[in-house]
């Protein structure tokens, strides 16, 4: 595997903007406590129409992650997989249960959660007319990393997905849809989150930058103890990196365990062949191309 980012991001002045958090995040006799990310119960509804009943997004998820694993989160579309991001994240807010990222719940201690995790979207957003440098300098700026420290790790994580020295003066708006995908995974990558949901981010990637980005995931995992969350209707994506996966049909969790023991299983119970796709199939009924979109979902896209 190529030369590893640095294993510490965060910069001398901004360890004391974030004692707070890192005092849970860092110390291995707290993180043995707490698990990485704990759902209970979760539930998300949505008012489609106000003359109907609201429609369930999410029904009484519940997940426990450990520090340093990949969780993939497979389903069809609709099946609530961004609408759990997103409550993670929080971008939207719990109507029934609770969530914690080691030990902080996200709603009472939304700062530090904040702090402790960051997002990559299948719809990345930036300010386009800068460039990726200035993109990711701006984010450095917002978590208090010193700027010269962060343009210098900002360029070997670009480096490192392939946008080369040529390349970052550029406006995104110029750059290929992989591209700034790209721009989007270096972004988050920058502020070292101990946290990070990636929700579809090889979506629209070539074939070589999609295994780039696979390679560098799997580096901040294995480098960096850094526990990751993946959604992705990739099924080879999520055999590669994923240590559990769990399956959503309906808001609901059908499936959970290791990619060989859900292949197992499907083959043991109910004699079909032993792979991932066959295990998609069996519990949701539906296939990867299925787009028949939830609305409720659909609508907070």
């Amino acid at each position: 595997m190529t030369t590893a980012i640095a294993p510490e991001l965060h910069s001398p002045a901004s360890a004391e903007a974030t004692s707070d958090v890192r005092s849970v995040a860092t110390p291995e006799a707290a993180v043995a406590v707490s698990p990485a990310l704990l759902a209970e119960h979760v539930t998300k509804r949505f008012v489609v129409d106000r003359r109907k009943a609201p429609v369930t997004a999410i029904e009484d998820v519940s997940l426990r992650l450990e520090r340093g694993t990949i969780h993939g989160v497979l389903g069809a579309n609709g099946s609530g997989k961004s609408t759990l991001i997103r409550l993670v994240s929080g971008l939207l807010t719990l109507d029934e249960g609770r969530v914690e990222v080691f030990g902080h719940d996200i709603e009472r201690e939304e700062l530090a959660v904040k702090r402790l995790i960051n997002r990559v979207s299948v719809d990345a957003a930036f300010f386009k007319k800068l460039s990726p440098m200035e993109n990711l300098l701006f984010a450095a700026r917002l978590y208090g990393l010193d700027a010269g420290e962060a343009k210098r790790q900002a360029a070997v994580i670009l480096a490192r997905l392939g946008i080369g020295e040529s390349r970052l003066g550029r406006p995104v708006e110029q750059m290929s849809r992989g591209m700034q995908q790209k721009v989007a995974i270096a972004r988050a990558l920058l502020t070292s989150p101990t946290l990070l949901l990636l929700d579809e981010p090889t979506t629209g990637l070539d074939p070589r930058s999609k295994l780039d980005v696979q390679a560098f995931v799997e580096e901040v995992r294995d480098v960096h103890g850094a526990t990751i969350v993946l959604t992705t209707h990739d099924l080879a994506e999520a055999e590669r990196l994923c240590d559990r996966i769990t399956i959503l049909a309906g808001g609901r969790v059908v499936a959970e365990d290791t990619p060989a023991g859900l292949k197992r299983l499907v083959n043991e119970r109910y004699g079909q062949p032993e792979t991932l796709e066959a295990v998609f199939m069996t519990f949701t009924g539906r296939s990867l191309d299925d787009d028949d979109v939830e609305s409720a979902e659909a609508d907070t896209e």
